[in-house]
């Protein structure tokens, strides 16, 4: 017997996990984005700049935000808090 198809009509949003560890809300609103080059090749870097990594950035550009926006659309909906 062959299966019941749905007739809801509309599919499930996913979400981009690349872009949903990338990208985070800041409690103002703002989109933030974390640094590059935190995972190796750290040997040689100094220790203040290692210390820098830590801290995100703003995102600039409307039309980046539009895309990060579309590629993960819950991710407002998610605070930094939980992530952790």
């Amino acid at each position: 017997m062959p299966r019941k198809l749905k007739t809801s009509g509309k599919q499930k949003l996913k979400t981009h996990k690349a872009t949903a560890k990338r990208f985070r809300f800041s409690g103002t609103g703002k989109l933030m984005r974390t640094k590059r080059g935190k995972s190796h090749l750290r040997r040689r870097t100094s220790d203040r700049t290692k210390a820098q990594f830590v801290e995100m950035l703003p995102v600039k550009g409307k039309s980046i935000i539009k895309r990060i926006k579309r590629l993960a659309p819950y991710l407002k909906l998610y605070d930094d808090k939980s992530s952790t």
